[in-house]
């Protein structure tokens, strides 16, 4: 343990340290978290460039009476570090350990379990508000109790600034009359460089700033800030009177009538603390510009901030990383992205959008052969889905490449412009079912659940590599929108891939990939839980009962021949990697009771409706009781044997 950290029990412990014993601290903690994450794998490059704004907001504020949001969740390794929870870090992110984000369940510190982007300057917005309310209430009864509120800090970084919630919030700042301080860590990044017009809006500041030029604006902040009987607006115009100019990047919040200050460099930790203590006093909302390195203090992440965003365990090897073997089988995600790739070859009219997600989705390829057909509108789903309906209305075939859990997002904009006009946009949603370590807030089951009950919409699943590229050439060719979902996994190998499988895709039709005789029962697996499927119907064979095992490949529509097995009272299990409510079983079920059949000879395996912590994802596929075991003890069950 090092000299410093090994002291650092609470926030309490690092308001005692001197301005260079925090700077010592700041390089112990950067150190303890690159060796955490090269062991247990998490968010390495964001955290590496907030350590000492971290440590700065914590020797001026008390957040156990005030109050801290972090956007994006994926920042807050050191705040946890700081707060009680360092000893977890060797189960970061793993059973029985805490979790990658900020989570109230661990720490009285952290407001909002959050994994998405652009919630925090509203959140921070109602607690102000709140504050308001009971600061007035408190007038009323007593006015000598009236106090100003508890202090309310939020901090806005990896762009997202750009989400339209951050700019909805900001349009409502003039709610707040009292303190609120919004930290915009500002580092050119967010999980890939940054794009757009704010983007390069902020870079074309940030480099027109020299070193000493922050340092210089940090000066006149300090020197200028309000005194008493002097307004914030006063002290802005006294700031750029200082300067000799208007500062460039306060002009697009000032238009918004939001006190600015920045940029300052957000690696002087002196500097940080005393401005967090002069901002901290002001009654009024303000927004502190702060420049800040992602990946800061270990070269490969400085120099590959994306490759190292969220990563597995690796070995460091000095200031290099040891390259990691090859996986035996490539992921669902290259698949995907090999395939649009060799089909857009063949189609010109194909074009690819994402949102910050271009290597998380699979489309760095495509960027790099079809640079002028590949879309990133950064951490904006709900534009990306309607840029994609009106890139279909003009005869165009989008394919838009979101995350499961992000897609929510965007739920208004695939009703609305995709499926009520019924264009052919399709979408590829990756991190489908059970995520592993990132939990909670990433796991994807509920789109099968919010895009299955709108009209138009076709949702289909691949089970391996082979159905993958048949899959994207089936919604390519489709009239209509189209649905492609697959989780973060490795394809089965090449002992998964069945004659049954490699069959065109056709609207609405399952395969039956394993057919026994004198079948006592049917496994219908949704997507690429059929190897689970296909190992319980091993299971039962071993006890002499033999099942059908079916490929489903669509939850809507469902294939007419699964409701004729119904009608026939053959027992049946629908298994899924996807919440039971609303899921594939789910649409089995409406089916067949649309038919006037009764479901007593069905049973629908999928996850429980609570939220799953972070662990391995066969582990989480256990829990929710759709891995082979549950499948073959539930068919068992049926059949009582």
């Amino acid at each position: 343990m090092s000299k410093f950290l090994e002291q650092i029990n609470s926030p309490t412990d690092v308001k005692r340290l001197s301005v260079p014993e925090l700077k010592a601290l700041a390089e112990e903690i950067r150190q303890f978290i690159l060796d955490s994450v090269s062991k247990t794998g998490g968010h390495l490059a964001s955290n590496l460039g907030v350590v000492e704004l971290t440590l700065a907001l914590h020797c001026v504020f008390d957040f156990t009476k005030d109050k801290l949001l972090w956007d994006v969740g994926h920042q807050c390794y050191t705040h946890k570090i700081l707060t009680g929870r360092r000893d977890k870090f060797g189960q970061l992110r793993h059973l029985g350990g805490i979790s990658g984000f900020p989570n109230p369940a661990e720490s009285e510190q952290d407001q909002f379990a959050v994994g998405h982007a652009g919630t925090s300057i509203a959140t921070a917005i109602g607690m102000a508000l709140g504050e308001q309310l009971k600061t007035e209430g408190q007038k009323s009864r007593a006015p000598q109790a009236a106090h100003d509120g508890n202090k309310i800090v939020a901090v806005i970084g990896d762009a997202s600034i750009v989400n339209g919630p951050s700019f909805e919030a900001l349009n409502n700042l003039g709610l707040v009359k009292r303190q609120l301080l919004i930290v915009l860590n500002d580092n050119s990044m967010a999980i890939d460089a940054t794009v757009g017009a704010m983007a390069k809006y902020f870079s074309k500041v940030r480099l027109s700033h020299t070193y000493e030029g922050l340092r210089k604006t940090t000066r006149n902040i300090l020197e200028h800030m309000p005194v008493i009987g002097k307004s914030v607006e006063e002290t802005i115009e006294r700031i750029k009177k200082g300067i000799r100019m208007a500062l460039p990047a306060s002009q697009m919040f000032e238009s918004l009538n939001i006190p600015y200050f920045g940029p300052v460099d957000g690696h002087d930790i002196g500097s940080l603390v005393q401005l967090f203590e002069a901002l901290g006093e002001l009654n009024h909302p303000a927004i502190l510009h702060v420049y800040t390195k992602k990946g800061k203090g270990f070269r490969p992440a400085d120099q590959g901030p994306a490759e190292f965003h969220s990563t597995g365990p690796f070995k460091i090897n000095g200031e290099t990383v040891e390259a990691k073997s090859a996986p035996s089988q490539p992921s669902f995600t290259a698949a995907f992205g090999k395939h649009l790739a060799e089909l857009a070859q063949k189609d010109e009219r194909i074009v690819a959008i994402t949102s910050a997600m271009c290597d998380g989705t699979g489309l760095g390829d495509f960027r790099e052969k079809f640079a002028d057909r590949f879309y990133d509108v950064g951490i904006a789903e709900s534009a990306a889905v309607d840029i994609a309906a009106g890139l279909a209305k003009d005869g165009l075939k989008p394919v838009v490449c979101i995350y499961s859990t992000f897609l929510q997002r965007s739920f208004d904009q695939v009703f609305q412009e995709v499926a009520l006009q019924n264009l052919p946009v399709v979408f590829c949603i990756d991190r489908a079912g059970f995520v592993g370590s990132d939990g909670p807030t990433h796991h994807g089951l509920m789109d099968i659940g919010f895009l299955r009950m709108m009209p138009n919409m076709v949702l289909t699943a691949p089970a391996n590599d082979v159905e993958m590229k048949l899959a994207l050439e089936f919604a390519l060719n489709e009239n209509m929108p189209v649905v492609i979902r697959y989780p973060k996994d490795v394809v089965p190998g090449q002992e998964f891939v069945w004659t049954a499988c490699a069959q065109p895709f056709k609207l609405g039709q399952s395969v039956t990939v394993k057919k026994a005789r004198g079948p006592a029962a049917a496994i219908i697996s949704y997507g690429s839980i059929l190897t689970e499927a296909l190992k319980a119907a091993e299971l039962l064979a071993e006890r002499r009962i033999a099942v059908d095992v079916i490929n489903g490949r669509f939850a809507a529509p469902v294939d007419g021949k699964i409701i004729s097995m119904a009608k026939r009272g053959k027992a049946i299990v629908t298994v899924e990697d996807h919440g039971v409510a609303c899921g594939f079983g789910s649409a089995v079920l409406e089916s067949v009771a649309a038919e006037g059949c009764s479901a007593k000879a069905i049973r629908v395996l999928g996850a429980p409706r609570r939220f799953i912590g972070h662990n391995l994802r066969d582990a989480q596929l256990a829990e929710a009781g759709v891995d082979a075991d549950k499948i073959a003890k539930t068919v068992r069950e049926m059949l009582k044997v």
